[in-house]
């Protein structure tokens, strides 16, 4: 199962994939910090490229590392340390690292000091690169997949989590508070993939939390919003497979000096 939804993630985001990577500049000495690496796509992207250097890949999920570490043996690459842990608490060495990167990982920290306790592990100047998604309102995905599953049902409080740092004052905030400078977002516009037909989508999807936890509170018969989300997902078959519009920031920001 972890296999299948790691090859899934790094299938979903491809397209994003490129501009991270082109925005991180990963240099060959670089002391890299990958925050929820997941199965380690981007962190073995980042080793390849540190060769002089070295990678640490940081993920909650003992499964997805498990994946990431067998990954990265097969590929011979040995810069790489992967930690299971939280990045909001860990007690990473300070100013241990000289690039912070993250796809998708830090939107779902709570706490404030989360942010500080990152700040404190780079270098002074060292780089923070992160990909977070923007509003909810510009991620079609979000929307529509819940409309399909509950029309015209509330949005619960967990469906807000992945956008936390959608907005640009909020996420400047958090990163000048936690000693962050020279802050600024690029906006990337790509879709997002969920399959090369719909019977591929649908089984991917079926298994997120979003979906099993809409089914589960539903009141109606469980085929009803299975079918209705088989029809939204006919509805965005392309010739590239499913596709729903999406919109991320790539937040760029550097670690104070002195």
């Amino acid at each position: 199962m972890a296999l299948e939804c790691a090859d899934f993630y790094d299938a979903e985001l491809r397209p994003h994939n490129r501009h991270l990577q082109a925005a991180a500049s990963v240099g060959s000495r670089d002391r890299v910090l990958d925050i929820g690496c997941g199965a380690g796509q981007t962190t073995r992207e980042a080793a390849r490229i540190a060769a002089e250097g070295a990678v640490v890949g940081m993920d909650t999920s003992a499964e997805m590392l498990e994946v990431a570490r067998r990954r990265c043996a097969e590929e011979g690459l040995r810069n790489v340390v992967f930690e299971q842990g939280d990045a909001q608490f860990h007690a990473f060495s300070a100013a241990g690292f000289d690039l912070c990167i993250s796809r998708f990982g830090v939107m779902f920290f709570p706490d404030p000091a989360a942010f500080a306790n990152i700040g404190r592990a780079m270098r002074p100047g060292g780089r923070l690169v992160w990909m977070v998604w923007q509003n909810r309102e510009r991620n079609e995905w979000s929307g529509a997949i819940r409309q399909a599953l509950a029309p015209g049902g509330g949005i619960s409080v967990d469906a807000g989590k992945p956008f936390s740092l959608g907005d640009p004052a909020i996420a400047t905030e958090l990163l000048s508070a936690a000693g962050f400078t020279s802050i600024d977002f690029t906006d990337v516009h790509e879709p997002v993939f969920y399959g090369s037909n719909i019977d591929a989508a649908f089984d991917a999807l079926t298994g997120f939390h979003l979906v099993k936890d809409a089914i589960a509170r539903t009141h109606e018969p469980t085929d009803r919003p299975l079918q209705r989300l088989r029809d939204l997902l006919q509805a965005h078959m392309t010739p590239e497979g499913v596709l729903f519009d999406s919109r991320s920031w790539i937040i760029t920001a550097h670690r104070a000096v002195g």
